[in-house]
């Protein structure tokens, strides 16, 4: 049984004196939610914070009686000329490139190694945990992971990196005096949305990569988060980024979809629910980069080794800041070995220990207790499945009921049966929380979990956790998911700033954190081809 204590659950840090915050910061985090006169986020546009009409009200996601965490504007359609105005004057040239003003490469990578120096700040990183615990509730070492993943980012690209990403080729051409370029050209006014789950790593890797290579980003983070983007933005003009740089628009979806028509934004990177990435391509006739759903697997292979380990690499990319990853592990295909072997029981154990006391356990902010507890239903409605732990709403909790609050959950579906054409559908809706589909096979259905794989529809993160070559060849071999571990080791949550992080098999996907991600995501391929020198005996030719 998971149990909570509210009161350790809510319990604030000893409140600061402003002496201590950042110079640049504009609010207390931890006064955040306790507050009856909450932190007011504001929208920037040209270089100038500004206000709404209206503006939306943040609860505290852990305490539905305590006060609001934030208010963020509600930027109306009529509101949105200035941003308009912002993006229409950006050239599709963008702010630099190759060929123009080269000094801002150099200039932004000052800028990213100071930010990444001032979030290895313990203060300043310290600042940012508090914050994004406020808004999206994990633990302090999931909140600090995220910080430290964005720091190592930013730092990997100080000094020459940034003009790295713009490096150019040549090739000889045809005759004397021709000579070919290859440029990686900025795409001009782009815009960015961004989900709630990483408030600040995922928008900040896209914002750079945007800025790094020539373009004039508007950032439209997820309402619940918003205020550690704009935090962030200040961090950034205090290393130096002018301030007409990046606009940010506060605004629910409709509006933005409207900013994205009327400006002609060039490209907009989304990160979020497959529905409106889906919708954005549509409106936009294809001008979006996704890194959308993400209904991601993992395999246990027959050789079993390390059962602890392996049983705590699976709770932890199942159950970790709630289930409420991209990466998260929505489905395991586990060999007849480790059932024998008693991993089930195991992830039980594991996942019991989760509690909101130290919010290894939290709310889901996209599903209410209801919808989790409905879906588990209509699962266990498949003959032969199985509830293996959890499907009970959390004890003793003041979770806001717009939000959800569930144990961590296992449910058991026999493999043939969620091969059906009447189960799939629902065995591989991705639950974004603190949820699982758990299956079992033997050596002879190596087959129908490789079919699985084939027929599901977004290919992002996977693990093949297994040493046996032959084993993780085959199903490498045989499937297309961007980000896979494979080994002992693998984990379908990982996300670093080393390595490629994105769906395959998808024209639209989009990458994050690595030179090839931004170049694939925020230029595109300009060919100049020199041809100088017309020949002393030159004759005219007959036309043709």
């Amino acid at each position: 049984m998971i149990s909570s204590r509210l009161s350790a659950a809510i319990r604030l840090p000893t409140r600061r004196t402003l002496s201590t915050l950042p110079s640049w910061a504009t609010l207390d985090p931890s006064s955040l939610g306790t507050s009856r006169t909450p932190h007011a986020v504001s929208n920037l546009v040209s270089g100038n914070w500004t206000a709404s009409n209206s503006s939306i009200t943040i609860p505290n996601p852990l305490d539905r009686d305590a006060p609001a965490v934030c208010t963020v504007p509600d930027t109306s359609v009529e509101e949105l000329r200035p941003f308009v105005e912002s993006l229409r004057g950006v050239p599709k040239s963008g702010v630099h490139n190759p060929l123009k003003n080269v000094e801002r490469y150099l200039m932004f990578g000052e800028i990213s190694r100071k930010a990444g120096e001032a979030l290895s700040d313990p203060q300043i990183s310290q600042f940012f945990v508090e914050a994004i615990q406020k808004t999206v509730p994990k633990s302090h070492a999931q909140a600090m992971g995220e910080v430290k993943v964005t720091a190592d980012f930013l730092k990997n690209f100080g000094g020459d990196n940034v003009r790295f990403l713009a490096r150019s080729f040549g090739v000889p051409g045809d005759h004397y005096g021709q000579f070919s370029h290859g440029h990686r050209w900025p795409y001009g006014a782009v815009a960015i949305v961004a989900p709630f789950n990483f408030p600040l790593e995922i928008p900040v890797l896209q914002l750079m990569g945007a800025l790094f290579m020539g373009n004039k980003p508007v950032l439209k983070p997820a309402e619940k988060c918003a205020l550690v983007m704009e935090q962030f933005l200040h961090l950034l003009h205090d290393a130096g980024m002018p301030k007409q740089d990046v606009d940010l628009l506060n605004c629910r979806g409709p509006v933005a979809e409207r900013l994205i028509l009327d400006a002609d934004v060039r490209l907009t990177q989304f990160t979020g629910s497959s529905r409106v990435a889906e919708m954005l391509l549509e409106k936009t006739k294809g001008k979006v980069k996704i890194e959308d759903a993400g209904f991601d697997w993992k395999i246990l292979g027959p050789d079993v080794d390390h059962v602890d380990y392996v049983a705590w690499q699976c709770d932890q990319d199942a159950y970790a800041c709630a289930g409420q990853k991209c990466s998260a592990q929505s489905i395991l295909f586990a060999h007849k070995n480790w059932e024998n072997a008693g991993l089930f029981e195991k992830l039980k154990a594991n996942a019991s220990t989760r509690n909101l006391d130290d919010l290894s356990i939290a709310p889901v902010l996209t599903h209410t207790t209801q919808s989790i507890l409905d879906h588990t239903a209509r699962l266990l409605e498949i003959p032969g499945s199985k509830v293996l732990f959890g499907a009970k709403e959390l004890d003793n909790h003041k979770i806001p009921l717009v939000y959800g609050a569930v144990e961590p959950t296992a449910v058991y579906v026999p493999l043939k049966e969620m091969l059906k054409d009447e189960n799939f559908g629902i065995c591989t809706t991705e639950i974004f929380g603190p949820f699982q589909v758990v299956t079992t096979f033997t050596d002879d259905e190596i087959c129908h979990v490789l079919e699985a794989c084939e027929r599901m529809s977004h290919h992002l993160t996977a693990a093949v956790v297994s040493n046996d070559v032959d084993f993780q060849t085959a199903i490498l071999a045989n499937t297309v998911n961007g980000t896979t571990y494979a080994g002992r080791r693998a984990r379908t949550t990982g996300a670093p700033q080393n390595h490629w992080f994105g769906p395959a098999g998808d024209a639209r996907g989009a990458g994050i954190g690595t030179p090839e991600a931004i170049k694939l995501v925020w230029s595109c391929h300009r060919e100049i081809i020199m041809d100088t020198v017309v020949p002393r005996e030159w004759v005219q030719p007959k036309a043709t």
